[in-house]
């Protein structure tokens, strides 16, 4: 095993200098929007590219112009229900497939640089997040669902240390190219995304990168930073997933009219025939164990969804806790998974196993707590319509496996007898 980590340190090495001797110029995408599906790319040229969709040619959209700390524009087009090829500039991009069997889902992927918390973001190793994706683009996905928190270098890296030495900082285009876009490219073009807003991306932190880049609305340009968004369902074959920004939604104490607004959200999905939810802040997990108490949950989201989810939803996907988690409540609640490994500094206190806990009034009924190992997880199709959820670490090897079948999710080590 050492020897197998350590060739791929190297390798990861090789991959991380090679990439970044020369800045792509461009990042193409296809992504889930409201109205449906678009194709975007982030360029420097000051016009957009053309697009072509079934061989014939679209004039693209500007999204977002040039402005302070981005010189880059921003292009998106529509893409037709049922296009069967689309590419931008001549580079092909992914399309979906209805039914999608094969679903990566990543989050927390940034390389932290706030105050004294200086990780090593030169270090492919302490900030994977480009192997990460490398190794999950090769497993081949249909879809890929990111749960939030894409930047996270806030300020300077702290004089006389080396692993961020050099490194950009601020709700900047270079900041968001070095933490999510240029170690993304791959992934980025293997398959179809569903892009969920974290609390890095509220406007104070990282919101005019993520307005510009990947909001899924129309950008505001005379604010520069959009305001919270309003949900969205991306319907599949079998099934639809919503997304909803939960970026600002108070954690520690109860916001009345935040309750109100996501009860209205939660009610909306009753007819949406078998759903899962993406939000950033998971509701009742818990972080780390301070004194015996789980701590890290969402009050807010906790008073808004208990008894107002409707039975339809099975799953919540979030991120925002640095591990990878599962759990099944004693209520009749959706199984929570969190995957905020992708990339940040990890969390290191929360149990391995979370059975017992109770948060906001929500025992945990089973679960596990996978900490410090960076990765990724990925949910496969069964024919039964079960689904695997796999969960890996950065070098591609399986950590856990979890089978899904309606509000209820079993989990094991993978190398469990």
């Amino acid at each position: 095993m050492t020897i197998v980590h350590g060739t791929l340190r190297w390798l990861a090495l090789i991959a991380s200098c090679g990439a970044s001797a020369a800045w792509a110029e461009s990042y193409q995408w296809v992504q889930y929007a409201p109205a449906g599906l678009e194709a975007r790319t982030v360029t420097t040229e000051a016009a957009c590219p053309p697009a072509t969709i079934d061989g014939a040619t679209v004039a693209m959209a500007v999204h977002a112009a040039p402005g302070p700390a981005y010189p880059v524009t921003t292009c998106k087009v529509a893409i037709p229900s049922g296009a069967k090829t689309a590419a931008i500039d001549g580079k092909p991009l992914a399309l979906p497939k209805a039914d999608p069997k094969r679903i990566i889902v990543i989050g927390d992927t940034g390389c932290r640089m706030k105050g004294t918390k200086s990780q090593a973001c030169n270090d492919p190793v302490e900030f994977p997040f480009r192997l990460v994706a490398e190794i999950a683009a090769h497993k081949r996905p249909d879809l890929v669902l990111h749960v939030g928190d894409y930047h996270y270098r806030e300020t300077p890296c702290p004089e006389g240390v080396a692993g961020c030495a050099g490194s950009p900082f601020g709700d900047t285009w270079a900041v968001w190219r070095a933490d999510f876009f240029a170690p993304a490219d791959t992934l980025l073009r293997a398959a179809p995304w569903i892009v969920t807003r974290g609390n890095h991306e509220e406007c104070q932190r990282g919101g005019k990168g993520w307005s510009r880049t990947l909001e899924p609305t129309a950008f505001d340009a005379g604010k520069g930073c959009n305001g919270l968004s309003a949900p969205y369902v991306v319907r599949l074959r079998d099934m639809a997933i919503a997304v909803l920004d939960v970026s600002t939604v108070a954690e520690e104490t109860v916001d009345e009219s935040e309750v109100a607004r996501f009860r209205a959200q939660f009610a909306a999905l009753a007819d949406k025939g078998p759903t899962w939810i993406a939000l950033h802040r998971p509701i009742w997990s818990a972080g780390a164990v301070e004194n015996g108490v789980a701590v890290g949950d969402n009050r807010t989201l906790a008073a808004a969804a208990l008894g107002h989810i409707p039975g339809n939803v099975t799953a919540l996907f979030s991120g925002h806790h640095h591990s990878f988690q599962v759990f099944n409540y004693d209520a009749d609640l959706p199984v929570q998974i969190v995957c905020g490994h992708g990339g940040d500094y990890l969390e290191q206190g929360a149990p391995l196993d979370p059975a017992g806990f109770v948060i906001n009034g929500v025992r945990i009924k089973s679960g596990i707590n996978v900490p410090k190992k960076f990765g990724f997880a990925m949910l496969e199709k069964q024919a039964d319509g079960a689904w695997s959820l796999l969960n890996y670490d950065a070098y591609g090897q399986l950590l856990t496996r979890c089978t899904m079948a309606g509000r209820n999710v079993q989990c094991a080590a993978a190398d469990a007898n």
